[in-house]
């Protein structure tokens, strides 16, 4: 009886019907569109994020940068003795190498690993230690000719005579030139893989480090900066003046063409390098639950009360370019136009609604009269609304399906760029050899091409359904109490 009834009122009111589907497919539709390229515009911070933070971990733990105290030694100096180089041709060759952390990152304690490690909700947690290699290559003339020496002692031999052309050093007439060149190290825990920066990256050649490379003189770099070095797996190079066997090389998995760091060692090696025994500058967290990420971030921050604890939210607001204004334009036109849509298709599914119950007025007076309970017709009503949400719902889930398609197919491109300061000739910088000028801090700009693909979601499909649901319920239940407040006789007496 109530399916045949439905069938019946559904087919006899068509239009409104019509109108009711056509009002509630179009807001489920844009709903469905703006929550798929939200989700898009998401994944497009994440790859940018991927280069610059090494976001592959819901959580990163850091400390502000303080600023140098009086006295100390800022690093990347560097001090050249009387005997230091070689001298051949009355040119002596300078060549020394300085591994140091970052001026810009403060390294502190690595017992809060363990804190970190012991606070519930935490999946793997690993540190890291960010250094900058800088190396110094010049030719200067041959140290005894000259007058003076590098320490600032007297050469034994004296100046050249007076009237006497100088000779030696790069140009052969006494002239100097030196170079510096600076990249990025990055020690880490070769057995902590799965979460932190190597946890986001392809292997391009050779292998990653693993437990066996603990205390070795292993490195694996950067493809891009392997490249422009010209540096090649199973090759050695220089970090902090020590010969470092290349045994991999990684490449970024996201569309950016550099990884975190330039070149990635064991943390143990790094610490000792760079006279940071016990320390590190980073702890990247990965949470047990996706859903419980900003929960165990209020608990670390809690834990480490002078930390700086930043989630994958917090590192986005970071990015800048068009990413970022095609995230605000969602983040804002583009919920809340969701928003009007689907509270005007409620409207409209209510409003109609309650006009065909006036219309109906004499019917529903004579099915009271005959026996029908007010419970009766409100469930006849609600689910002729619900009904009419459904096919709404349906027509909304597929138009919200093409819309995706056709953004797919667009696949329009977005700039998106984050910055981090950082020493010069970071990844951000260039990455390259030579990059920035003799241990200067730089801000460095990591930017990228990324081409937006809304995804399709089964929790996005649920939304719509649950709002077609909806709609129909809250139209049903309002037009089917304006029903069952009707009387009989009155209803029967209101026409003709």
């Amino acid at each position: 009886m109530f399916g045949t009834y439905l069938r019946r009122e559904l087919v006899n009111r068509r239009k409104q019907t019509i109108i009711i589907s056509i009002g509630m497919a179009l807001a489920i539709g844009l709903v469905i569109l703006v929550n798929s390229i939200s989700a898009g515009v998401q994944g497009a911070q994440a790859s940018v994020l991927q280069s610059v933070y090494g976001v592959g971990t819901d959580i990163t733990i850091s400390q502000a940068a303080a600023a140098p105290t009086a006295g100390a030694n800022p690093g990347g100096q560097f001090a050249f003795g009387s005997g230091s180089g070689a001298t051949s041709g009355g040119t002596t060759t300078l060549s020394q190498s300085t591994l140091t952390a970052s001026r810009t990152e403060t390294v502190f304690a690595d017992t809060a690993l363990a804190t970190v490690q012991g606070t519930a909700g935490v999946s793997a947690a690993t540190g890291t230690l960010s250094l900058t290699n800088q190396t110094f290559s010049g030719q200067l003339p041959d140290q005894s000719t000259t007058g003076g020496t590098a320490d600032g002692t007297t050469g034994t031999q004296g100046a050249p005579a007076a009237g006497q052309a100088p000779t030696g050093g790069a140009d052969g007439a006494g002239g100097s030139a030196f170079d510096v060149n600076s990249f990025t190290v990055l020690g880490l825990d070769p057995t902590g893989s799965s979460v932190g920066p190597l946890s986001a990256v392809t292997l391009a050649t050779g292998r990653l480090l693993d437990a066996s490379d603990v205390g070795t003189d292993n490195v694996v770099l950067d493809s891009s900066y392997a490249t422009s070095a010209s540096l090649a797996t199973g090759g050695t190079m220089d970090i902090g003046g020590t010969t470092f066997t290349i045994v991999g090389t990684v490449s970024s998995t996201g569309s950016d063409s550099v990884t975190a760091s330039n070149a990635y060692i064991p943390l143990d090696v790094a610490q000792t390098l760079s006279s940071n025994a016990g320390m590190i500058s980073n702890i990247y967290v990965t949470a047990a639950n996706s859903g419980d990420v900003d929960t165990v971030a209020a608990a670390l921050q809690a834990a480490l009360p002078t930390a700086t604890v930043s989630t994958q939210a917090d590192l986005a607001s970071t990015v800048s370019g068009s990413l970022s204004t095609a995230s605000s334009l969602i983040a804002n036109l583009g919920t809340w136009l969701s928003i009007l849509v689907l509270a005007a298709a409620f409207l409209i599914a209510i409003l109609f609604t309650i006009s065909g119950v006036t219309r109906r007025t004499r019917e529903f007076g004579t099915l009271k009269a005959v026996g029908w309970s007010n419970r009766r017709i409100v469930s006849q009503v609600a689910g002729e609304s619900v009904v009419q949400g459904l096919i709404g719902g349906a027509i909304g889930i597929v138009v919200g399906l093409i819309g995706i398609i056709v953004v797919n197919i667009i696949a329009p491109t977005l700039s998106g760029s984050a910055a981090s300061t950082t020493t010069a000739g970071g990844p951000g910088a260039g990455g390259g050899p030579g990059g920035g000028g003799f241990g200067a801090a730089a801000s460095a700009v990591a930017s990228t091409t990324v081409t937006l693909q809304a995804p399709v979601t089964i929790g996005i499909i649920l939304i719509a359904v649950a709002l077609a649901v909806l709609g129909g319920l809250l139209a049903g239940a309002i037009g089917g109490w304006r029903a069952a407040r009707l009387r009989p006789a009155e209803a029967l007496r209101s026409v003709g």
